[in-house]
């Protein structure tokens, strides 16, 4: 820098402004543009000549652009020179033709590097009078958002006033069509301040400012239109971005320019009038911004935030039952806090605990009996129904007869109660799904309810009770089922439900008939009881054809081996795994788990932590990355693609944590202050429940995540290094998941329309077609055949159903799913048409 700098005084000193041009021009090219720190001290040196000498330097850079010819990085650079030394001259000879399309073809990037200065090109454009294009405003908006101590950045963006929001993405394209351009726009002056929303939440006085918007305009149009806005956010953008080298997937982020107005508007519609249409829509902001986009993460967490503090403003029903829905579903650690804090507010407002407030927010949607609502429009039913973990909706005209759609004269006639349905019924679907994650993480918070309280909160409340009534339970330490409309014993005797009877019945709960109004009821486990019971439950959920929401019955019990018991404060049951990182890093936040992806670079990282606070205890599942080769072994921003996976120990949950690096060496206790090491405690010690359910997580992580499952892997994957584990894997001995499909199979097996073509032998359903017999495993789902067991490669759609194969006695098994629908097609092996199956069979 000092020579280039030299070189230039030399020339100035001299005069001599064709060599001064090539001189500067060479630091151009030797900074590679970059004009930041000490480079700067050229732009100051340029600007201080004379503005007759200015005017022949401009010259002189004129005369080398035109003889590059088609070379655009230095054609930039000169654009970029000829904007320092021309500021304040006349633009007629400056290239403004050129200018110009060089800041248009920057409107097709999402930012650039503020170094290279192109806002001097910007400056120089506005210098004339003229507007930057809408596209390219966005660019420096943009970037000025990202750079680093770019005071000139900020400066140039604060004349740029218009359009209001960047253009590209709907939404915002949507709002400013409601805009006039008139002075007194009341809409331009509503963005105008949802973008002030910079901060982590609204002040009194910017809360006081939006109330003003709103009381001109009317509650009722901003609520209308903002969610009409809202509705869009997420869709493809409209004006595609070119994705640079090593650069985030910036066409399906958020434009974090407009992201403050989002933030903005979720926090004006908390000032509304409480409305289930709010609520809905900043539940599904919440979702949105915090889907993840590839090299960055989560959308745009800060706007989801946003949407979590609207709803804890808002005084309704709706609003508490969005909180409540979102805290089963979110993984984000800051947004999961905030939501946290959120129902812990409303909870100690209400005298209630956080539990109690979980389930008293769940709203019926409508449904005035368990799983089931009728709404009259006009001479037409419309009926309710909830399936499993969907509702459906139904028609029936003035006859009673079922017809297939939406009658017209309901469209015409009941627009808005049509929408309101239809919206509850979407609303029903999510929040049955989050339910039944919630009623799984139920055995291990260890939750107790009074009798009364669990059966208006479970049992009996409409949606909750869909659920609930396909669970088991204990009351005061018996089992119970709910069938043909009442609470049954496994000998199917009612349970009586009315005041707590006098005499000797009262005190033999085991009595038929007998009375418990008052009693304890927790869900049921199967770690503790003996076989034949389950067995008979089992039994008895097929008799009644009830189909569980998630394993329970048929749940896999966990119990500690030889070689755990030898090993004494570790298992390495699942050790010596390989896992797709980023699939288990999802499967393990949905369980409550806390991980951190491993990058390949100098760092540490903790293992993937459940902590149990009903129980004291920390369980950890200790991995480490895969691989060395950047790019092959990791995503472009770094991440491994693959886990390897090593022990799994339990400690006191208020331990000092371990940590190790991210590609690999031993896990070491991380003490701080003086701190004392403590020991992994001794697998012996730790409550079989617990137990239980913390090894049931980590198999499912591997049973879902590994490689091996992956039927396109037969080469072994990158390189061939992991044929040894695929083959292994894919075709080995079958973990406890798949031990419990196995059970199940032999119980099912007989019912199949295909049952005579079916056996089980060991780890395969066999499958006989005509062509070749087929034996599928029962753990990977992956096919060999006859003869010679020649693989069979066949990858199922990214979301199967299950067959229709009648009765399943519990939901949300996939692998079973894919093993009966591969079996199905291979049972009729001469009806498949797929060419890419063909060709191997």
């Amino acid at each position: 820098m000092r020579s280039h700098t030299q070189k230039i005084r030399n020339q100035i000193d001299a005069g001599n402004m064709g060599r001064l041009a090539d001189e500067t021009l060479k630091a151009a090219v030797a900074n590679h543009g970059f004009w930041g720190d000490e480079w700067c001290e050229l732009f100051d040196t340029l600007r201080d000549l004379p503005v007759e000498e200015r005017r022949r330097l401009a010259h002189a850079f004129i005369e080398r652009f035109q003889s590059l010819g088609e070379e655009p990085e230095t054609r930039q650079k000169v654009l970029t020179l000829l904007g320092i030394v021309a500021r304040d001259l006349p633009d007629d000879f400056f290239l403004p033709t050129e200018r110009l399309a060089e800041l248009e073809t920057l409107g097709a990037r999402h930012s650039y590097w503020h170094a290279t200065r192109l806002d001097l090109l910007a400056e120089a454009e506005l210098a004339t009078g003229r507007q930057l294009a809408p596209a390219v405003v966005a660019v420096f908006r943009r970037t000025a958002l990202v750079a680093y101590r770019s005071e000139h950045l900020v400066e140039l963006v604060k004349k740029l006033t218009t359009p209001v929001l960047n253009v590209g993405e709907a939404w915002a394209d949507h709002a400013m069509e409601r805009l006039t351009g008139s002075d007194d726009d009341p809409w331009h002056a509503l963005l105008l301040h949802a973008l002030t929303a910079t901060a982590s939440k609204p002040s009194a006085k910017w809360d006081k400012q939006a109330q003003a918007l709103i009381d001109t305009i009317g509650a009722d149009r901003v609520r209308e239109t903002t969610l009409s806005w809202l509705a869009l956010v997420g869709r493809p953008r409209t004006i595609p971005l070119e994705r640079q080298s090593y650069e985030p997937d910036v066409n399906n982020a958020y434009d974090p320019y407009n992201a403050n107005a989002l933030r903005g508007l979720a926090w004006l519609l908390s000032l509304l009038p409480p409305h289930p249409d709010t609520a809905r829509a900043l539940g599904a902001l919440v979702e949105t911004s915090l889907k993840k986009v590839a090299g960055m993460g989560p959308r745009n967490p800060k706007v989801a935030n946003a949407g979590v503090i609207a709803l804890s403003r808002v005084d309704s029903e709706a609003a508490l039952a969005e909180l409540a829905r979102l805290a089963t579903r979110v993984t984000y650690k800051n947004t999961a806090k905030l939501l946290d804090v959120a129902l812990e507010a409303r909870a100690t407002a209400l005298g209630l605990s956080r539990e109690e407030i979980e389930e008293l927010a769940v709203p019926a949607y409508g449904l005035t009996e368990v799983g089931r609502a009728r709404h009259q429009f006009g001479d037409v039913t419309a009926l309710i129904e909830v399936h499993g973990t969907k509702s459906v909706l139904g028609w029936r005209n003035a006859a009673g007869k079922e017809v297939k759609s939406v009658p017209a004269a309901v469209k015409r006639d009941h627009a808005d109660e049509l929408k309101e349905l239809k919206a509850a019924a979407k609303d029903i679907d999510k929040m049955l799904s989050a339910q039944a994650e919630r009623l799984d993480r139920q055995f291990l918070a260890r939750r107790t309810w009074a009798y009364d309280a669990w059966r208006e909160r479970y049992v009996d409340h409409p949606l909750v009770g869909t659920l609930a009534r396909r669970l088991l339970w204990t009351v005061d330490g018996r089992p119970v089922g709910f069938a043909d409309g009442e609470l049954r014993t496994l000998t199917d005797d009612p349970v009586a439900t009315g005041p707590v009877a006098a005499g000797p019945e009262a005190a033999c709960p085991e009595a038929t008939g007998s009375e418990i109004a008052g009693s304890e009821v927790e869900l049921w486990h199967p770690v503790g009881r003996e076989p034949a019971e389950i067995v008979a439950w089992r039994d008895w959920l097929e008799r009644h054809e009830i189909t569980q929401p998630f394993k329970q019955a048929h749940r896999e019990v966990y119990l500690l081996t030889d070689a755990e018991r030898a090993t004494g404060t570790y298992s390495n049951r699942f050790a010596a795994h390989v896992l797709r990182q980023h699939q288990f890093n999802s499967l393990a936040a949905i369980r409550g788990w806390r991980n951190k992806l491993r990058l390949c670079v100098d760092d540490a990282a903790p293992p993937a932590t459940r902590e149990l606070p009903q129980w004291g205890l920390r369980a950890e599942y200790w991995i480490e990355g895969d691989g060395e080769e950047y790019g092959e072994d990791t995503t472009e921003s770094g991440s491994y693609l693959r886990l390897r996976t090593d022990q799994v120990r339990f400690y006191p949950i208020d331990a000092p944590e371990n940590s190790a690096h991210c590609y690999g060496g031993e896990y070491s206790m991380w003490l701080r202050d003086g701190q004392d090491p403590v020991e992994p405690l001794p697998l012996t010690e730790i409550p079989p429940l617990a137990l239980s359910e913390v090894l049931r997580d980590v198999d499912l992580f591997v049973g879902v995540a590994s490689v091996g499952n992956d039927p396109t892997w037969q080469d072994g994957g990158p390189g061939g290094r992991f044929q040894e584990y695929w083959s292994g894997y894919s075709f080995g001995e079958l973990n406890q998941s798949a031990e419990t499909r196995r059970a199940l199979l032999d119980r099912l097996i007989p019912r199949f329309a295909i049952a005579d073509r079916c056996t089980l032998e060991g780890r395969f359903l066999h499958v006989k077609g005509e062509r070749h017999t087929y034996k599928i495993h029962l753990g990977s789902g992956n096919i060999l055949m006859t003869p010679n067991d020649q693989y069979l490669c066949i990858v199922p759609k990214s979301a199967p159903t299950s067959p229709q194969t009648g009765y399943l006695p519990y939901e949300g098994d996939r692998t079973l799913a894919v093993i009966l629908s591969k079996a199905m097609m291979l049972a009729k092996d001469t009806e498949i048409t797929d060419p890419t199956i063909l060709s191997q069979l």
